[in-house]
This record gives C-alpha cells, structure tokens and sequence, in this order.
C-alpha cells in the first residue's frame, strides 16, 4: 500500500502563538512540509516549526487582515470560498475555530476537522463579539448583525462537507452535535507540561493568566478579590484592560502580557490559579496544573475535564464574585490537602506524545486506505 503524500493543513488564521496555534504545531509534527491554508498570516509572529510550511493565504491578507481581521468577518465566506487546494491533495486536515473548513476540497478527498469550537460569535455570542471588536461603531455594529445568518448558513454547509470532525473536549463535541448535527470524537489538545516544575514553594497570591475580554470573566474575579482584600495577579492583555485597571484594588495587580519565563514563574508560585470563566477546553488551567498549582474554576464548561474536584482543585458553582469567594474561603479551609504533584499527575494526561498518538490512531482508524503504511516522523 503506498503512503500518501498529499496531505494539505488549514487552520483559520495564523497572528500568534495561542492554544490553537499550538495544537496546529503538533498536528505539523505529524505532517511536515505540508502546505498551510490561512485567512491571514503574520509569520514574525509564529514559531519556527509554523514558519516551515508552505503558507498560503486569502485576499484578506492583502487588505490589511492580518491586523483587522475580526472586523473582516461577514467577508470570510468569500474569502475562504476562493481557496483552492491543489488536485495532487489527498487528504485534508483543518485546525478550525472559525470557517475556514469551508475551503474548496477536490472531490473524493477525504476531509477532517479539529474543530476548537463552532465559532461562538456565529451561534451564541453575537452580542459580545460586537461589542469586543474595536472601530465597528453602530453602523458596524448593524451590519454584522445582518450578516451573521449569512455566515451561519455557510458554517453549516462547511461542517456538511467535512468527513470526520475531532472534538477538543466532550463540552465542545455537544457543541458540535447541537450546532451541526454530527457527532465527533474527543481528543484533548497538547499542553507542554515539561516545561514547568511542580514542586517549588508556594506564595499566598493567586493567579488568572488570560486574554482581558468579557468572557473570561476577570472582573468577577477583581471583584470578588477586591471585596477578600487577598492579592491577585493577573497576566494578560486585551479590550477590557483599562476597564479592569479601574476596578481593581490595592490588592489586584494586572502585569499586561508577559514572556514565558514570568508566566512560568508565577504558575510555580502562586497558590491557586483561578478559572472563572467558561472555556471550550482551557489550556491555561492545565499549564497550572502541571506547574503544580491547583485551580479553583467554574463548574461549566472543558474546566469539568481537565480538573479533578478535590484532587487537583476544586469547583465553583455560580458564575458570580460571591460563589467564587467562597470557593477560596473554602480552598484555604482545606489547603494543605491538595498536592502539588496530584495536580503534576493529572495534567500528564495531555502531554503532546498523547495527543499525537491518538489523532495516529483516529487516521489509521477512520481511513485505513491512506494511513496505514503512512511513514510517520520518527519522533511520534
């Protein structure tokens, strides 16, 4: 059986290095060279194991996209409608939060989607995403209400079209159900726990290590902190930044973004990282994990996954300041029974050796014709 050669990735679109991003970075470990399809790109801001491939864009990326990219969004349709993969392809795999499984797929080529999410701005945060994309105005703001069933409908046809979707999270594969009607195997994103030491001294502050947009909830947790009166650091930039510095008391610092090493600091320091938000999966809460710290989160959402109630933190279950200040009352009541190395223990179970192992064995499965005898890179 001869190995395949035409493989083709896509991924929505590449402006930095988030848990996305990293995801695709493993998904090209196992198919190196192979052409990248993107929205937009902004290669300065990608790693260099991104920067190897093939990387080829939309129109968007000759009207400014790379830094307007969000506003851009009743385009996309157009915009992935003209790409094209090349007839020699013989296998397609998207790294999708957004549309860009749309992409135009010779026919007969077999197609799966790692899907993040069914992109929430499209099914269940219109409103939010109004308002957090800057320069839209009112005007702006009405036409992209407009075009929003637009967009749907061409996600929905997309999702038709796509052989087999792979979920991050059991959270997101009802997501999938609800949203396109298929259903989607789980699973869980890479997270690089080598990179941290679980077992150095722990400090009395807490920590949120997050993108500064309403979503993620940080002023519930300012709030809640401000009113405890117990330090919090947060780490992270974004449109609710100058809101946040403005409520937060004596006790809230907000550092901005930060390079690895202090993110990296922190997580080994603090003494609990806080989840207040509902995410599709939340690689941040394992990063703490493995970093030895436990996480107090929201009961909702890919959180209920990734942490272990009792062992590798605990949960709250109200998203408001109240619930989450009893939680820490309650986390400081039980503080010397949760250990740092369980919290190690549970966050091995998303190493990137995993990862790739198990989308190997999805391929293998689901199309045994292509994958079989495919040569792997040695180091998978």
């Amino acid at each position: 059986m001869k190995p395949i050669v035409g493989v083709h990735l896509a991924h929505h679109w590449l402006v930095g290095m988030r848990g996305g991003e990293l995801v695709l970075e493993q998904l090209c470990g196992l198919f190196p060279g192979a052409p990248l399809h993107t929205l937009v790109a902004n290669p300065g801001k990608l790693s260099e194991a991104l920067r190897r491939h093939p990387i080829r864009t939309s129109f968007l990326q000759r009207i400014g996209g790379v830094t307007r990219y969000k506003q851009m969004m009743p385009l996309f349709p157009l915009a992935v409608g003209a790409m094209r993969v090349s007839r020699d392809a013989q296998f397609v795999l998207s790294s999708d939060a957004a549309v860009i499984k749309g992409i135009r797929i010779p026919d007969g080529v077999p197609h799966v989607c790692y899907c993040h999410s069914p992109p929430r701005y499209l099914w269940d945060q219109q409103e939010t995403y109004a308002k957090q994309t800057s320069g839209l105005g009112g005007i702006g703001r009405l036409v992209f209400k407009a075009v929003v069933p637009y967009v749907r409908a061409f996600d929905q046809r997309a999702a038709r079209r796509v052989d087999h979707f792979i979920a991050n999270s059991a959270f997101v594969a009802e997501r999938i159900r609800r949203c396109y009607g298929r259903e989607a195997a789980v699973i869980y994103p890479p997270v690089n726990v080598e990179a941290f030491v679980p077992d150095r001294k722990r400090e009395d502050f807490y920590l949120i290590v997050s993108e500064l947009t309403p979503y993620k909830r940080v002023d519930l947790a300012i709030a809640a902190f401000n009113e405890l009166k117990k330090p919090l650091v947060i780490i992270g930039d974004g449109p609710e930044m100058g809101k946040l510095k403005a409520m937060a008391g004596p006790t809230v610092q907000l550092l901005g973004r930060q390079p690895f090493d202090v993110l990296k600091d922190h997580y080994e320091r603090c003494a609990a990282f806080l989840y207040p938000q509902v995410e599709d999966f939340g690689i941040t809460a394992v990063e703490a994990q493995a970093a030895g710290a436990p996480v107090i989160a929201l009961r909702e959402g890919g959180a209920t996954e990734s942490v272990i109630d009792g062992v590798a933190g605990l949960f709250f279950g109200q998203q408001s300041p109240e619930s989450l200040m009893e939680a820490v009352e309650r986390f400081e009541a039980l503080h010397g029974q949760f250990d740092p190395l369980a919290s190690r223990a549970n966050a091995e179970r998303f190493r990137p050796e995993r990862f790739r192992a198990e989308v190997r064995h999805f391929l293998v499965t689901k199309l045994p014709a292509l994958f079989t005898n495919h040569p792997w890179p040695e180091h998978n």
